[in-house]
């Protein structure tokens, strides 16, 4: 079952508004859905790292590994 919506007022930079204005016209998402998306998102990694996992970029052609540092 779906919680009831609360509304909420979010105070951005102008870099801040430009990335997610830029992420909503790629994706094809109204800003609101790319900020709930970014939510789930930080959620899922969150719980990882918790658990002790480590969060990995990986470029398969140059066979280059770097580690993510989440604060």
């Amino acid at each position: 079952m779906m919680s009831a919506k609360r509304t909420m007022t979010l105070n951005l930079t102008g870099a801040e508004m430009d990335a997610l204005e830029e992420l909503s016209k790629r994706k094809e998402l109204s800003k609101t859905a790319v900020i709930r998306q970014a939510l789930r998102l930080y959620q899922a990694v969150d719980v990882r790292l918790a658990a002790g996992e480590k969060l990995f970029f990986e470029d398969e052609v140059e066979k280059k590994k770097a580690e993510v540092m989440v604060l």
